[in-house]
């Protein structure tokens, strides 16, 4: 039996492409699971963001220390910067009491294990006696992965 050139070749290209059919169902699969990753650490993420508010509200200790990273650098709109023991002691020792904090029109991007937090910010706060001031800014956050916790890393606040 002789086999033509045009058989060999139909052969040889139905070879590869069958070759090929498992190679794109896996990329597929890990497509799925990245994109899986990515809608987990979106929700931790906007937990994560959420909860650090509470902490502010209710100047929990605790909850502020282990939301930030030992890293972190606040700027505030008005230019002042803190790090993290002066961030969380200003909240603790009551110097800035928080009636209310409302974020709004949030969008969280994950870069590997880094996010990018951005939201509106409307805020009543004070020294805690009956004089509130009304903060409306806008807020850019870095948080990072850490062990299996979301950390704040950076955050900047400026005037919209």
């Amino acid at each position: 039996m002789t086999i033509s050139r045009r058989t060999l070749a139909i052969t040889a290209l139905l070879a590869s492409g069958v070759a090929t059919v498992p190679q794109v169902r896996a990329q597929d699969k890990e497509k799925e699971k990245e994109k899986d990753k990515d809608k987990e650490a979106l929700a931790a993420v906007s937990d994560a963001v959420i909860e650090l508010t509470k902490a502010m509200l209710s100047a929990d200790k605790a909850k502020l220390e282990s939301l930030v990273a030992d890293q972190l650098s606040y700027g505030h709109s008005s230019g002042a910067v803190q790090d993290k023991a002066a961030f969380v002691d200003v909240i603790v020792s009551k110097k800035t009491v928080y009636k209310s904090i409302e974020l709004s029109k949030q969008t969280v991007a994950i870069a590997g294990t880094d996010a990018i937090v951005r939201h509106a910010w409307m805020s009543e706060s004070g020294s805690g006696d009956s004089n509130w001031t009304m903060s409306k800014i806008s807020v850019l956050q870095v948080w990072q992965k850490q062990g299996s916790s979301w950390k704040l890393l950076a955050r900047q606040g400026f005037k919209a």
